[in-house]
């Protein structure tokens, strides 16, 4: 049964060795996702599961020590889910046939920077288009993992909120965000289930298929919610939210 969920943004900016000069302007995120991964550690589970998205079809599962490397965005950085807290650049990675898609990467370096060791970590990786109905599903296959089970929720709200937005601006975007953030702060899992897949792609809200899975797990466990943090930097909406 899930007895508490984590929900944070995963732009790579968030890691200061990405963002570089820019990394002040997400230091309120950072301490935001700081404190909601600690609020993961004070669940005590027996199993934490890191949930992201990626540009692929169906999902795909991560073991504890997979890599995830920055090099794409021009950081010689890696970092490992679950174990290895000192991310270092140039090292292999022990565990992962298949490097962490960027969003899992994101959140293997929050636990890393918690010095996460309270519970066995694995990662799993959805479908940006899966289908809310599948998300749920594998929402309901790790509720079962077992007694307690906790889950790191790395998504982005739209990506259209301003001119300068990576997807420009959308009319439609505000909207949605507001939406998600407000079923994310109540831990409605009606509302996130509701969620339309199809705008969430138009809009780049690549968080709506992790989001759905929680809802998935979360079904029947009378968790409350909280929000953390909400804002839309670089016109894309982020959101911190603890469920709990």
């Amino acid at each position: 049964m899930l007895v508490a969920a984590a929900v944070c943004p995963c732009p790579p900016l968030l890691v200061p060795e990405v963002a570089s000069g820019a990394a002040p302007e997400l230091a309120a995120a950072r301490d935001a996702c700081a404190d909601a991964v600690g609020v993961l550690a004070a669940s005590r589970p027996d199993l934490l599961v890191v949930v992201g998205s990626a540009e692929q079809d169906g999902a795909a599962t991560y073991p504890r020590g997979a890599r995830g490397s920055f090099e794409g965005f021009g950081v010689d950085f890696a970092t490992f889910l679950g174990t290895d807290p000192t991310p270092r650049p140039g090292v292999p990675g022990s565990a992962a046939e298949r490097e962490l898609p960027p969003s899992l990467a994101v959140g293997a370096w929050l636990l890393s920077r918690a010095r996460w060791a309270d519970a066995r970590v694995e990662g799993l990786c959805v479908g940006e288009q899966l289908a809310g109905e599948q998300c749920a599903r594998e929402g309901g296959k790790l509720a079962a993992r077992a007694e307690r089970v906790a889950l790191l929720v790395l998504g982005d709200g739209s990506a259209c909120r301003t001119l300068k937005a990576p997807g420009y601006l959308d009319e439609r975007a505000e909207g949605f965000d507001a939406a998600a953030a407000r079923a994310l702060g109540a831990a409605d899992t009606a509302a996130l289930a509701a969620l339309d897949g199809r705008l969430a792609y138009e809009l780049k809200a690549a968080g709506r298929a992790p989001w759905q899975v929680l809802a998935g797990t979360a079904e029947g466990a009378g968790l409350g919610g909280r929000l953390l943090y909400e804002d839309a930097p670089y016109g894309v909406g982020y959101f911190v939210a603890v469920w709990s």
